[in-house]
């Protein structure tokens, strides 16, 4: 599975906006908006660990595609490059 880099469509998920004190009616209700709140940052951190996961995984591949040796055409010896044969060498 091939992943891009860093593709615009799979941004970090951001966290939910925390309610104030004052947003809650303190009579009770079922659910209360902290609950609701509660419930919204366990999915945002569920969809932030599987986002670290991509993420981690394009990084793996960007550092494999860096590390990788390129491969070049092989190039003919030429005859004088090789050592010659003919007098000892010192």
């Amino acid at each position: 599975m091939s992943l891009p880099p860093r593709p615009d469509d799979d941004p970090r998920p951001q966290p939910p906006e925390c309610p104030d004190n004052d947003d809650c009616c303190h009579s009770g209700c079922d659910p209360c908006i902290f609950d609701l709140y509660d419930e919204e940052f366990g999915r945002y951190r569920a969809a932030l660990a599987a986002w670290e996961a991509r993420e981690a995984e394009r990084q793996a591949q960007v550092q494999a595609q860096v590390k990788a040796p390129r491969k070049r055409a092989a190039k003919p010896a030429s005859p004088s490059a090789a050592p010659s044969r003919d007098k000892p060498s010192r």
